[in-house]
This record gives C-alpha cells, structure tokens and sequence, in this order.
C-alpha cells in the first residue's frame, strides 16, 4: 500500500511539491541512502534480473529503499525528478509472471536515467516492454510465498508530472494537469475501465485515501506544511487502521515517508523520514550533485 502525491507551479504558486508514504510489511526495515552518480557497464542487477546496460552515466540520487531489494521506493535525484510507486491489481494475476523487473527497480532506474519527469517515463515504458515486470515485491525472509504485484508510477520535476499505470506489459500513461494523487488503485480511466479487478476491496481500503489526498490538493495553495500533515493523517479510514499514515498490525503499516520541493533551477530540497510519519520528524536535505546537504 502506498498514497503518492504530486503539486505543480499552479497549484503551489512556487515549485512543484511531490510527496509520497511507503506502505509495508510493519518488520521490513527501510534505508534512506545516498546512490552517487557513476558510469554503469555491462550488466546491472536489479532485485531479481540483471538488465543490460550500456555505457552511461547515472544521475546521483536520494533513495528510499527496503533493505532486502535492489530498487527504491521512492526518491529524488539531482536533475529535479522524483519517482513513486504503489501496488496495484488487474484482471491479470500477476502470480503467473515469471520474475522479472519489479515496481521498485522501474523507481530506481527512472531517477537514475531520467534528467526530466518525460525522460524518466521514457525508461520506466521502454524497460517494461523490454523486460516486463513479475516477482514478490516483498523480502522473501518476511513472506516466503511472495507477493507480486503490479505498478503505478507518479513521475514529476519543476515544470510537468505524468501517471503510468501498469498491467504486466501493459501501460497507460497521463499527464499531470496541475494536481494528481495516487493510491493502490488504477485511476486513468480508460485503463481503470479496462483492467480493474473487480473485487478489489477499492471501496474501504483505497478509495478513502484517495478522496483524502485529492481533498488536500484541493485547497490551494499546495505547501510543504499540508502535505507533512497530511502523511501524518489517521482520518482517512474507509477501514480502521487502512489510513494515509497507516497502522495494521501485523500486515502493513507506513515505514517510510518523503516530501520533495523541485524549484526550477535550483538543487531539489528533500524532506524524509523511516517509520511512521505520526511518530517521527522528518529530516531536511538539499539534494546536490555533490551529495546530501543538511542545511544549517
């Protein structure tokens, strides 16, 4: 489970604001690391596949990241772009689907190749047809059977953010308008009506903290402020516990959080925490090409 959000110039009367709550098993550990620029070579191993690369250059990126895998949750790199994922089912069982890329590893390769929020769409479509997406999206140790699952994506930088939505190599993509929210849900509406499965429990898991994020990006402007208190939020409970900062014991619950700021011509401010938002304090970074910046 995860709620992502995103606010362009318009809706902020500054910079585009993204944010995002990771939603996973509550023993899973999460790291915020530091993924510096380098020339990548050869092949490169994702969580369960090696990709083939060829000679480039990666852009140096913050990363949310769960211990156990190779790709992120979500993260923000030095161009300005930032990436988020959430689990979501279709009429195609992704249980079928042989191991492949996974939701994690498209947010990793996105901020690493993706100097905008297009070029970053570019690679997730591009390495999705290529490779195709299957296996858990869980650590093994936690859940040996595994959990596989499908993907959205919320891709924004300063000036446009887009949605992608998958089926297995299936994929729509829309453009941002001013304003976009997404949860564990498919919300373009061709692509809903065509690949939705229909007993997922949409109603009193999901939909709640959908209406909620839309309702904060709703009141305008869009701040730093709204959206930390937003992730922090217990209100937005279709079912007890399944809330924007979530709390199910046992099954799920929010271990990691982020809130990015993406001026135009400037270094990209990061807001993240591990844990529970409601529980613990974000930390202040600037991400720069030299690295991570606590301002003083």
């Amino acid at each position: 489970m995860c709620d992502c959000l995103v606010a362009l110039p318009a809706a902020t009367g500054g910079a585009t604001l993204f944010a995002k709550n990771s939603d996973r098993p509550p023993a899973e550990v999460q790291l915020v690391e530091w993924s510096p620029a380098r020339l990548d070579t050869g092949r490169l191993r994702a969580t369960h596949v090696d990709v083939d690369v060829y000679p480039r250059a990666t852009i140096g990126t913050l990363l949310s990241r769960p211990a156990w895998c190779w790709g992120a949750e979500h993260g923000v790199n030095t161009a300005g772009v930032a990436i988020g994922n959430a689990s979501i089912y279709t009429t195609l069982d992704p249980r079928s689907t042989p191991a492949a890329l996974i939701g994690m590893d498209f947010v990793r390769l996105g901020l690493e190749r993706g100097s905008t929020a297009a070029e970053a769409v570019a690679v997730i479509t591009t390495l999705l047809a290529q490779y195709g997406q299957g296996g858990t999206g869980h650590d093994p140790v936690i859940m040996p059977l595994g959990r596989p699952y499908w993907n959205s994506f919320l891709v924004a930088d300063p000036h446009e953010a887009f949605v992608v939505e998958t089926s297995g190599r299936d994929f729509a993509v829309q453009q941002v308008e001013a304003v976009a929210a997404t949860s564990n849900r498919t919300t373009i509406a061709s692509f809903d009506a065509a690949h939705r499965h229909p007993r997922q429990p949409v109603e009193g898991l999901v939909d709640p903290r959908l209406g909620a994020s839309r309702q904060v990006l709703a009141r305008r402007p869009v701040t730093v402020d709204s959206l930390a208190a937003h992730l922090r939020s217990h209100e937005s409970c279709g079912t007890p516990g399944w809330s924007v900062c979530m709390h199910v014991d046992g099954v799920e619950a929010t271990t990691a959080s982020m809130i990015t700021e993406l001026p135009a011509g400037s270094s990209p401010l990061a807001w993240v925490l591990v844990g529970r938002p409601c529980e613990q304090q974000y930390e202040q970074f600037v991400v720069s090409p030299a690295g991570l910046v606590a301002p003083a």
